[in-house]
């Protein structure tokens, strides 16, 4: 039976280790029912749950009187390793050792879910969660936004996307710093359609992946994941129509005449 101990090894206090194993047991839940069920009181469990927010590892629920916090899938507790500088690779180790018995007491989720995530930090989260995907990510990107504010982490991003074998299809607008980043879209793992920017001028990116849908406003620093098998396939579909629209745009852009207003 997987242990505290076995997960302080990795790097959580005892604390840490006692909640994120009540909250994986759990599944949504208040401060008050994760504080009971791992014997701690209520004000450190709001500390704890924070730090575990902090690393990935837990995330809230909805906005309101009541916020209940849900454990990220346990992929999270590798890139959490990874982050530990004392015998990481020892660490990484052990966290892939615990992570299908992480998995097997992680409760599936009955219900469609909807969570929040607001600033830098936030919106890394989020994206950091497309690293999960077991199949293609596909949507849609608005192209120079998101290079202004994360451009350092955005490369280390595709590195490590790419490391995972994980590819990638998107509708872009057609500007200069976009042509740019396509030239690399072979070795990228990337399949990129470029459209007339007054025709997809978006201020907004919409990731597509296994049963979710990711929708980041990078002007506003605001992430939001929709975890939902039917609206992840329904948006599947739509992008599929838009996917072969793009191309038609794609072939003819030199002859399109922009609509007055569009």
């Amino acid at each position: 039976m997987l242990t505290q101990k076995q997960l302080t090894n990795l790097g959580l206090s005892e604390k840490e280790a006692a909640v994120y194993l009540a909250i994986l047991e759990l599944g949504p839940s208040t401060v008050s029912e994760i504080a009971s069920l791992s014997r701690i009181n209520r004000t450190t469990g709001y500390d704890i749950l924070e730090s575990l927010t902090s690393y990935g590892l837990v995330s809230h629920l909805g906005k309101g009187k009541i916020v209940k916090y849900i454990a990220e899938d346990p992929e999270k507790i590798i890139h959490f390793t990874e982050n530990q500088i004392k015998d990481a690779k020892e660490r990484l180790e052990m966290a892939r050792e615990l992570l299908p018995e992480l998995k097997s007491i992680h409760r599936k989720k009955e219900k469609p879910m909807v969570k929040f995530y607001e600033g830098k930090e936030g919106m890394v989260q989020a994206f950091e969660d497309t690293l999960t995907s077991k199949e293609t990510i596909v949507g849609y990107a608005c192209g120079e936004p998101m290079f202004r504010v994360l451009p350092d982490w955005w490369q280390d991003y595709i590195k490590r996307r790419v490391a995972k074998n994980i590819h990638t299809k998107g509708i872009l607008p057609d500007t200069i710093r976009v042509k740019e980043i396509a030239k690399h879209d072979k070795e990228q793992l990337r399949e990129s359609r470029l459209v007339p920017e007054k025709l997809f001028d978006l201020t907004i990116e919409i990731n597509i992946y296994d049963n979710k849908v990711l929708i980041a406003s990078w002007e506003e620093n605001l992430a939001i994941i929709i975890e939902s098998e039917k609206i992840a396939k329904a948006q599947k579909r739509i992008f599929d129509l838009a996917w072969r629209g793009a191309k038609e745009l794609e072939v003819s852009k030199n002859k399109i005449t922009v609509p007055k207003g569009a």
